[in-house]
C-alpha cells in the first residue's frame, strides 16, 4: 500500500476514534444517550398542552339562580363543565382543571387563586342566570371592565360578586377594578379576554345557540380579576325563562353547548398562534 494511502487511513481512524470516545465520554457523564436530530425536531413539533381552568359557578350552600321548575344553576353548570372537560381532553391538546368538581362552595377569591396556582392559559366561568322578565332568554358573555356596559351587566356582576355571601362587591369599588385592569393591560390580558369573549359569541352564533342582543358585555366581575390569565364568564341562558330552563336540563343541549365552547377555545388559540407568527 502506498505511504500516502496508509497515512490517510491512519489519520481517518484516529479521527473516528477521537469522535467515538469523545461521544462515549459525554454519554458516560450524562448517563443519557444523545438525542438524534430527528428526535429533537419531533419534540419541538409537539406543542405543550394548554391548561384550561373551567369554573362552574356557585355550589354547596349557594345554589345560584333557580328556575321556574326549581332547576338549580349550580347543577346545570357543573354538568356542562363536565361535558366540556371531556371534549377538551379528548384530543390531547388541552389539560383541564375544574375549580370545583362536586357540589362544594368555593369562594370567589379561591377560584381565582386556583387558576393562578395552576398557571392556567385560559379561564372560563360558566353560569346560567335569571331575569325579572321571564320572556328574556339567550346566552351572553362577559369580560372585566371598570364601568359596566349596561345596567343589566352591572346588576349581574353585583349578584355574582356577592355569591354565597363572599363579601366581594367589586362593582362598588371601581378603584380596585381599575388597578386590576392596569395590570392586565400591561400584560395584554384585557385584549386577550375580549378576543376570547368575541370568539365565544361568534361560535355560539354559528352553532345556533340563541344569544342576547349585544351578546358581549362588560362589568366588574371578581372572578375575572387574574392579571395574567385571559378570562371570560359565559351565561348559558336564563333559568327564569321556561324555554331556556328546559333546554339547559337536556343532556343533548348541554353537549351542544360543550361543543360550541370547545370550538371557541380552539378558535381562540388558533387566532393567537396566527398572530404570533405574523
Amino acid at each position: 500500500m502506498p505511504d500516502v494511502r496508509r497515512r490517510d487511513l491512519i489519520a481517518a481512524s484516529f479521527a473516528l476514534g477521537t469522535w467515538f470516545f469523545g461521544a462515549d465520554s459525554a454519554f458516560a457523564r450524562s448517563g443519557k444517550k444523545p438525542a438524534s436530530p430527528a428526535i429533537k425536531k419531533q419534540k419541538k413539533l409537539v406543542p405543550k398542552p394548554k391548561l384550561i381552568v373551567l369554573d362552574p359557578g356557585h355550589g354547596g350552600k349557594d345554589p345560584g339562580a333557580l328556575g321556574l321548575r326549581g332547576t338549580q344553576e349550580k347543577r346545570v353548570v357543573i354538568k356542562v363543565a363536565y361535558d366540556l372537560r371531556r371534549q377538551l381532553q379528548a384530543g390531547g391538546r388541552y389539560r383541564v382543571v375544574l375549580t370545583r368538581a362536586d357540589d362544594t362552595f368555593i369562594p370567589l377569591r379561591e377560584r381565582v387563586a386556583r387558576a393562578e396556582d395552576a398557571k392556567a392559559d385560559l379561564f372560563l366561568s360558566i353560569h346560567a342566570d335569571s331575569h325579572p322578565d321571564s320572556d328574556v332568554r339567550g346566552a351572553s358573555v362577559y369580560t372585566l371592565s371598570e364601568e359596566a356596559s349596561d345596567r343589566e351587566a352591572e346588576a349581574l356582576a353585583a349578584r355574582e360578586n356577592d355569591s354565597g355571601g363572599s363579601g366581594l362587591r367589586l362593582s362598588r369599588h371601581s378603584d380596585t377594578v381599575a388597578k386590576m385592569l392596569v395590570a392586565m393591560s400591561q400584560r395584554g390580558t384585557v385584549n386577550d379576554s375580549r378576543r376570547f369573549a368575541d370568539t365565544i359569541v361568534e361560535t355560539f352564533g354559528r352553532s345556533g345557540v340563541r344569544l342576547l342582543p349585544h351578546s358581549h358585555r362588560e362589568a366588574g366581575f371578581a372572578v375575572l380579576t387574574s392579571p395574567d390569565i385571559p378570562a371570560a364568564l359565559v351565561e348559558l341562558g336564563y333559568l327564569s325563562n321556561r324555554f331556556d330552563e328546559k333546554l339547559l336540563t337536556v343532556p343533548q343541549h348541554q353537549a351542544a353547548l360543550g361543543r360550541a365552547l370547545r370550538a371557541s377555545v380552539d378558535a381562540y388559540f388558533a387566532a393567537a398562534s396566527a398572530t404570533r407568527k405574523a
